[in-house]
């Protein structure tokens, strides 16, 4: 009790200040988790290892479509770029269902997500088409490159933020995986056959700005559809149909890999207004910060941490 009064009126006398009573405490809570070691046992479980060897099998896929985009075997490139965004989502699925989630492995995550869905894109789009452009082709992957890696810093920093539920289903602008894949339409379209992109001085400029485009997406604010509450619980009814689906969908993407991916990132571009629609809505649905204080009164304040006293 002498520590709950000592600590309201501290609260008081900062709220009088005009200081932010929360910051103080963001802050040790900021130094106590730099001093949390990477994992939390002495002797680590083999199965804390797991899903770090898919976030390395994915980094390596990604080293690999860097090499194949210099040696100009786009193919192959871009199959290693859509195999490493395969395994980006698994092995966070793999950590919590063998509980093996760590600081180390959401570090390595980052590092592999940076390479993987920022610079090998980057390299494969430029030796691809905009390296004819030179310089000015040159600062545009260099921004999809930066803007993968403001992204990925945005999202780690965003964490630990305490959001209601329903916004789980949604990402704050487009997530570098998604980014990677879509990013890559025009090498799609040409391989298609439906017209010359490389060749022709117009189309490279639409690329150019596709490009700066999809950089946008990634580090602005627009909400897109995050698909997690989505894997929470199904009906029994769809297992079968999904089952059908997923294999549906593999098999288009071996047999026809241009034309499913085409599809895709054009399904997935349209679904951006109406999440962007959806969120707005959900969000004016919501109840206001204003009113949540009225109800449980200024105990939200204290209640971002369980050890602190209730007043």
């Amino acid at each position: 009790m002498v520590k709950a009064r000592h600590w309201r009126i501290g609260y008081r006398e900062q709220k009088a200040l005009g200081m932010d009573p929360i910051l103080p405490r963001l802050e040790r809570e900021t130094r106590r988790r730099r001093r949390t070691p990477m994992f939390r046992h002495q002797r680590v479980p083999v199965r804390m290892l797991v899903p770090n060897f898919f976030t390395l099998l994915g980094l390596c896929a990604g080293l690999t479509s860097i090499r194949m985009s210099i040696e100009g075997r786009y193919e192959l490139a871009l199959a290693a770029i859509v195999f490493a965004a395969l395994l980006d989502g698994v092995d966070g699925r793999v950590a919590r269902l063998l509980k093996a989630s760590s600081r180390f492995g959401a570090e390595l995550d980052s590092l592999a997500d940076f390479v993987n869905f920022g610079v090998a894109p980057a390299f494969l789009i430029f030796t691809w088409g905009l390296g004819d452009l030179k310089s000015l082709g040159w600062i545009v992957v260099m921004i999809f490159a930066l803007a993968s890696a403001l992204r990925l810093a945005r999202f780690n920093v965003a964490i630990d933020e305490d959001k209601p539920k329903w916004q789980t289903a949604y990402f704050s602008g487009m997530p570098t995986p998604a980014a990677a894949i879509v990013v890559l339409l025009p090498v799609y379209i040409e391989h298609l056959g439906f017209g010359a992109i490389r060749s022709s001085p117009f189309m490279l400029d639409l690329v150019l700005l596709y490009t700066l485009a999809i950089a946008f997406l990634m580090v602005s604010t627009i909400p897109t559809f995050s698909g997690k509450l989505l894997g929470e619980r199904i009906s029994r009814e769809y297992v079968l149909p999904l089952f059908m689906l997923a294999i549906g969908f593999v098999a288009l993407l071996v047999t026809y890999p241009f034309g499913t991916l085409t599809g895709a990132c054009l399904v997935y571009l349209a679904t951006i207004p109406i999440s962007w629609r959806r969120f707005t809505q959900m969000l004016a649905a919501a109840p206001t910060p204003a009113a949540e204080e009225g109800e449980s009164g200024p105990r939200r304040v204290v209640a971002i941490r369980a050890s602190e006293p209730p007043r």
